[in-house]
């Protein structure tokens, strides 16, 4: 008798237990105004929480205004934005019992950028950018103006702001969220010596580079209560001399443990633009191993995982407890059929669904009515 799929068996993400091991990675879609989900993310979001997926994450949710990556991001400061987004969520929920993730985020030096088919530079005020905040006054790339160095009062006011939409994200209904350190945005800015050169209690040493991502998690545990599961996304590498690092990563991975967060996504990269990345299949699990051996909260492996064998021999080798697809999805929506097809496991979804299957394959579905949790 063969063992289930490792990958289809339930995971507790602190008081989170999800169905199997597979999430939608958060993928921003720069598709907002102002902040507010619009129809794209009906359409989009709601093929991904049919997938049979074991959680949803949704894309880089800015904390603030100023906080957005893009004019396009979007945002969870306000009535608008928290009134938007919970229609979207009651439209996931009618359909899918998947739960739901949100994404907080701040984009420090990275925000006022265009999308990324418009180029992706720094806008200017003049085209409708705002000028970004950062640790310290140090550009993103060359040639780019330098971003306004926060104030002890501007690094207050983000401690705040991700409490406010921590607490927006729990009226919602959200069933967890993932904090955003990773990818050189404003949590991964202060916690890189690259972007961090401040002299205050903010700079030097990882234990002032820290200070405010540790407060940030604290503030936001406690705004979101025990309901809710907190998680941190972690970029391991920086991918050049002088950066954050794996050694660094592991001695963060230990404090947020300690802070009481409930699970670490672990990716790498997106602070500097001299990066030289090694792509490849996988080719950030590693990191992810390497966290797993010194916490004991579930890691999640992201990046260029994209085949059901693979996704099944890390977290069948204890390799990361979770792992997360994005591209994959963006191709395959039904990914998690074909690995359930593939690897002899079970996907729930929405009963209207059940007679795609010819007759006489194989079962890989458990039916959930629509609008079941």
């Amino acid at each position: 008798m063969t063992s289930p799929a490792r990958l289809f068996t339930p995971l507790s993400l602190g008081p989170l237990q999800v169905r199997n091991r597979i999430m939608v990675s958060p993928m921003c879609q720069y598709s907002s105004e102002d902040g507010m989900a619009a129809p794209w993310h009906a359409v989009h979001l709601g093929s991904l929480a049919i997938s049979g997926a074991g959680l949803l994450c949704l894309e880089a949710t800015a904390v603030s205004r100023e906080g957005r990556i893009t004019p396009g991001c979007l945002g969870l400061y306000g009535d608008r934005q928290q009134a938007a987004l919970q229609q979207l969520v009651e439209s996931l929920r009618a359909v899918s019992g998947i739960p739901l993730a949100l994404q907080l985020s701040h984009a420090g030096r990275k925000a006022s950028s265009r999308r990324p088919w418009e180029g992706g530079a720094l806008m200017s005020e003049a085209d409708g950018g705002w000028q970004p905040g950062a640790p310290s006054p140090l550009a993103q790339r060359p040639g780019e103006p330098e971003p306004r160095e926060m104030a002890r009062d501007d690094i207050g006011q983000v401690v705040d702001d991700f409490v406010r939409a921590a607490t927006r994200a729990r009226d919602v209904g959200f069933d967890a969220i993932e904090l955003h350190m990773a990818h050189g945005y404003l949590l991964h800015q202060f916690l890189s010596p690259l972007s961090n050169h401040r002299r205050d209690d903010y700079g030097g040493p990882l234990e002032n580079r820290a200070r405010l991502p540790l407060a940030v998690l604290r503030a936001v545990l406690a705004a979101a209560g025990p309901k809710m599961a907190v998680g941190v996304r972690l970029s391991a590498n920086d991918w050049t001399d002088g950066g954050w690092d794996l050694e660094q990563t592991l001695e963060m991975s230990r404090r947020l443990e300690a802070e009481g967060c409930a699970f670490l996504d672990i990716s790498s990269g997106g602070l500097s633009h001299l990066q030289k990345i090694p792509i490849a299949a996988g080719y950030q699990v590693g990191f992810a191993e390497q966290v797993k051996r010194v916490v004991k909260i579930p890691v999640i492996s992201v990046g260029l995982i994209t085949e059901p064998r693979q996704a099944e021999d890390i977290v069948a080798q204890g390799r990361a407890d979770m792992v997360a697809l994005a591209r994959a999805f963006l191709f395959d929506p039904r990914w998690p059929w074909r690995a359930a097809a593939e690897l002899g496991g079970t996907v729930q979804v929405p009963s209207p669904l059940l007679r795609c299957l010819p007759p006489g394959h194989p079962p890989i579905f458990g039916e959930v009515r629509i609008g079941q949790r």
